[in-house]
């Protein structure tokens, strides 16, 4: 238990360090909207980082999933994200119409570069709007299921396979209750691609499996080790 409680705050320090681009850009962009255009650097980490972890730039290097986590955990109702958020077909919907609207803005005031960094803060600030009210009224993480670029991560995830079953495993549910995403761990070594890629390597199942029974593939010696 002592080293779980030492993971997850590790963690929860990592996030204490990242959370703070979010209201930086959300309420200075407003007064300096060149910040707007940090979120192209959030946007590359998102993509680039998938190409080889799958979906772990969404656990502590994201400034908003830093946010919800430790600011809307506390005052959630955790409740079971609905699978409308999961649907493949409303993902997709959510990544055309963000992009769709940053480029019309784009468009608009190509050649103003203040004008186009304000357009990104306009789309930051809606969107965490947004997060916040589903964040409080459903799960901390429910936007990240419909994230644009956490769902362009979870396609480039979706051939990748980070973790794995031991025989150990007692299908207990408590990974699945550790789970920042609400994804059942336990499960991924079966069909479970769409759900699979939305894992967030962020270790929280593997350390908190009295078991001993999950490991990534790559990290499976150190997983174990700082599951034991």
């Amino acid at each position: 238990m002592m080293k779980v409680n030492a993971a997850l705050l590790r963690r929860t320090k990592l996030q204490a360090y990242t959370w703070v681009v979010l209201p930086l850009v959300a309420i200075s962009g407003w007064f300096y909207p060149l910040l707007g255009f940090l979120l192209f650097g959030c946007m590359l980490g998102a993509v680039g980082l998938s190409i080889f972890r799958g979906r772990n730039w969404c656990d502590w290097m994201c400034p908003r999933g830093a946010f919800l986590d430790l600011f809307m955990g506390p005052i959630s109702r955790k409740i079971i994200i609905p699978a409308f958020f999961k649907n493949e077909a409303v993902r997709t919907f959510m990544v055309l119409l963000i992009f769709t609207v940053i480029g019309v803005q784009f468009y608009l005031a190509w050649g103003d570069i203040p004008a186009m960094g304000l357009a990104m803060v306009r789309v930051l600030t809606v969107t965490t709007v947004v997060a916040i009210l589903l964040g409080w009224g459903i799960h901390p993480r429910t936007w990240c299921r419909i994230c644009p670029m956490g769902t362009v991560a979870h396609w480039i995830a979706r051939r990748q396979q980070p973790l794995r079953t031991g025989s150990s495993c007692v299908s207990c549910g408590i990974c699945t209750k550790s789970c920042p995403m609400q994804l059942n761990p336990s499960g991924f070594d079966k069909d479970n691609a769409f759900e699979r890629s939305d894992c967030l390597r962020c270790f929280s199942c593997v350390y908190s499996c009295p078991k001993k029974a999950l490991s990534f593939d790559k990290d499976k010696t150190v997983s174990c080790d700082m599951a034991a």
